[in-house]
């Protein structure tokens, strides 16, 4: 038999592996995903490393957009109302810059998801990133920005994706308003939490929720419309929300089969009632001209 030649593994690579903070951020990581679906509903227990960082669903809640003071990438103290333009919902994803596993993979993918939207960051939406860590500062912010728009490829205005620090207690009361908990645990300096991003209306409220670190463009799309209340988007985007609904138990938006039925026999009734008007419209002119 041939010798099994394994692969060489150096003595960095050996430190990577056995590091233990590394193994407990790789499990923090895939215990997380499996933390995006709701305890109770799943009936699923939720592992001792993520209690209190797993998302509550609070649908319809309030964001006090006017009670919280944010810092911008420039260090500029910045309330979370000023960021918000009339008409135009935001996407909201709470991360913190200097995560190693989880938070990358959801900031990347909501950015792959931009990548290939109709809509861009700026125009018909905006998008808010803000750390729930406190030590990290606007120096850091601004560099992950630069990172992600140059990844994006888009030319998107600088208030379209905004990266926004922040002060303990008021990243702490924006994360509990859209039900977002996360915590630190000091054995593997990292913070647990889930994975997910929040859709909220121009007003401030809690509109829907995206699980899981890839976004589907026609989810984030109906959601957006959904959350401006039809002001975003085409006729036909307002059509196909009547068409899907948000399915609590997939979390995804699924066609409804009696609404497509509904729809179909409107358009069938509108087609009827427009042929025999024109029929009757024919039939009286001549009418009259051969009276």
């Amino acid at each position: 038999m041939k010798a099994l030649h394994l692969p060489h593994l150096n003595q960095r690579d050996c430190r990577v592996v056995l590091t233990k903070r590394g193994r407990l951020g790789v499990v923090f990581s895939i215990l997380a995903l499996f933390a995006v679906f709701d305890s109770v509903s799943w009936g699923v227990e939720v592992p001792k490393e993520l209690e209190g960082a797993g998302i509550t669903e609070k649908l319809g809640s309030v964001v006090p957009l006017a009670d919280i003071t944010l810092r911008d990438e420039k260090g500029s103290s910045v309330a979370l109302s000023s960021l918000v333009r009339p008409g135009k919902p935001l996407v909201l994803a709470l991360a913190y810059y200097e995560c190693p596993n989880l938070c990358t993979l959801v900031l990347t993918g909501l950015m792959e998801s931009l990548k290939t939207f109709q809509w861009s960051p700026g125009s018909e939406f905006d998008v808010l990133t803000v750390s729930i860590n406190p030590k990290e500062g606007p120096e850091l912010a601004q560099a992950k920005k630069s990172n992600y728009l140059k990844a994006l490829g888009k030319q998107i205005p600088d208030t379209g994706w905004r990266f926004l620090t922040g002060d303990e207690a008021q990243v702490k009361r924006l994360a509990d308003s859209v039900g977002f908990g996360y915590r630190w645990d000091a054995e593997s300096e990292q913070y647990a939490h889930s994975a997910a991003i929040f859709v909220l209306t121009p007003e401030g409220v809690l509109s829907r929720i995206l699980y899981g670190v890839q976004y589907v463009g026609q989810d984030l799309k109906l959601a957006l419309v959904e959350a401006s209340k039809g002001k975003v988007g085409s006729v036909v985007d307002r059509i196909l929300l009547f068409c899907y609904r948000y399915d609590p138990v997939t979390r995804k938006y699924s066609l409804v089969l009696t609404r497509v039925m509904q729809l179909a026999c409107a358009g069938m009734i509108l087609i009827v009632g427009v042929y025999l008007s024109l029929f009757w419209l024919k039939q009286r002119s001549e009418s009259r001209a051969s009276a």
